[in-house]
């Protein structure tokens, strides 16, 4: 289908008049006001939403290269940012210059080579675990599963924690955590403000403090004790040093875990989610998948599952899709000429991922679900970047594609489900902001027609 463009090429971007309108737009439906916007607008367009800041967007190729290859020090994450009060202002998320460069190299070594393929088992036991009462007839709610299944991950493989009553203190404390930051506190800044302690600041607030509370025990316990043997992310942390030997002190540290919870736990599961959604609207493609699976016979070491190309394609096609954070935004500290258009000093460049991922001149009919785009073929990371790109991609997408592909893989060979025939009739559920991510509007839920027996389901 054609472009229809009212903005002349060449022309300045404008925002748009009624901007109240338009925020009210995007928040009911934030993919199909960017796609309005781009049609009417072009590839690069201007957003001004009230209380915020202007926002000059790209959704191209050429526009996602000149943000991403900007000089590192002309970029920093816009501030106040939305998602502040909940990772905190020492959060790499929202981190800039030398501190951020400090600590992104404390930060990466736990999530690469050996140390991140140690955590294989424990992501395929976790949904294994998950799965254990599961039966036939049972109806799922898809996004739910995969939360509990990546959380009790994050519990473990990041914070460390092993024992069945902490990490159920730690489950309680987290949900109600981010469930008080409802989407009116993250969008509308004046509502952060006491109401004689009973308001949704007030609870937000005091179970920010309950969460931080468990962690500054766990971690006052860890420097504690002395055990090399463990291989929790907060442990490797901890002995971490920067490059002058100092090492992360507990406020810092606080903060970039609760980064982590925040950034890979909903992000991962709503990825799992979709993921399934496809395959069980795809039989042909589910097929190939399970085939995959299947040829590496009973119980698959972790590491040879997340090998499989053709999981790794129905997991890419998924990211592409639907992106967890689709949206990327860098405040200027000097002008920048974004797809031939000039950003000022002081201004903000955005990405639109969704859009990104569907332009004409790289994806042929971009909205079908079809993983056979990435067999063999690749993308530069101007085109396609489901975490983002530059200096400040995210720390943890290796570990996210690892844990996406083996839990995908873990409950299908685990499990015959089915989505109800209503849900074969419908369209996809939109996507809707959801704290840092996006995910669906609606529930997903799918039937469980068979599961294998006793013996076979548990982990060896």
């Amino acid at each position: 289908m054609a472009v229809t463009t009212i903005r002349p090429a060449g022309t300045p971007p404008r925002a748009p008049r009624l901007s109240v309108v338009h925020a009210i737009a995007a928040s009911l439906n934030p993919d199909r006001y960017f796609r309005w916007r781009r049609a009417r607008d072009g590839d690069t367009f201007l957003v001004r939403f009230p209380g915020f800041t202007p926002v000059l967007f790209t959704s191209n190729p050429d526009g996602a290269r000149d943000v991403f290859r900007a000089p590192v020090d002309i970029l920093e994450p816009p501030r106040p940012n939305p998602i502040g009060p909940l990772v905190g202002d020492a959060s790499m998320i929202l981190i800039s210059g030398e501190r951020h460069r400090r600590d992104r190299a404390l930060m990466m070594p736990p999530f690469h080579g050996e140390r991140m393929r140690a955590y294989g088992r424990l992501i395929r036991d976790s949904a294994v675990q998950e799965m254990s009462t599961w039966k036939a007839g049972d109806r799922i709610d898809a996004r739910a599963a995969s939360r509990a299944i990546t959380l009790r991950v994050i519990l473990e493989a990041v914070f460390g924690v092993d024992s069945h009553a902490r990490r159920d203190e730690y489950t309680r404390t987290v949900a109600d955590f981010l469930g008080s930051y409802t989407g009116a506190l993250m969008l509308a800044p004046v509502l952060r403000r006491s109401l004689l302690g009973h308001g949704p600041w007030d609870r937000f607030v005091r179970l920010r403090a309950e969460f931080d509370a468990l962690l500054a025990e766990d971690v006052a316990h860890r420097r504690s004790e002395v055990d090399s043997d463990r291989t929790d992310i907060l442990s490797m942390l901890l002995a971490s040093r920067y490059e002058d030997g100092s090492a992360i002190d507990d406020a810092d540290l606080r903060e970039q875990l609760r980064s982590l919870l925040v950034a890979g736990h909903e992000t991962t599961a709503t990825s799992v989610t979709w993921a399934l959604f496809h395959l069980l609207r795809a039989p042909d493609v589910l097929e190939r998948v399970l085939d995959e699976i299947e040829s590496l016979g009973p119980d698959p070491a972790p590491e040879l599952i997340a090998k499989l190309p053709y999981l790794d394609a129905v997991c890419h096609e998924t990211l592409r899709l639907h992106p967890a954070v689709p949206i990327i935004l860098r405040k200027l500290t000097e002008p920048l000429t974004v797809d031939g258009f000039a950003a000022p000093a002081g201004g903000i460049v955005g990405i639109v991922l969704p859009l990104l991922h569907s332009h004409r001149d790289v994806w042929t009919d971009p909205t079908a679900f079809d993983p056979d785009r990435f067999v063999g073929a690749r993308f530069t990371p101007f085109e396609y970047a489901p975490f983002g790109g530059g200096h400040r991609r995210c720390v943890g997408f290796a570990l996210a594609e690892y844990e996406m592909r083996i839990v995908v893989a873990t409950i299908l060979s685990r499990a015959r489900l089915a989505l109800p025939a209503r849900a074969l009739r419908r369209p996809a559920p939109i996507s809707v902001p959801h704290n840092i991510a996006t995910s669906p509007r609606r529930s997903i839920i799918f039937e469980v027609d068979d599961m294998k027996t006793a013996n076979e389901f548990l982990p060896h």
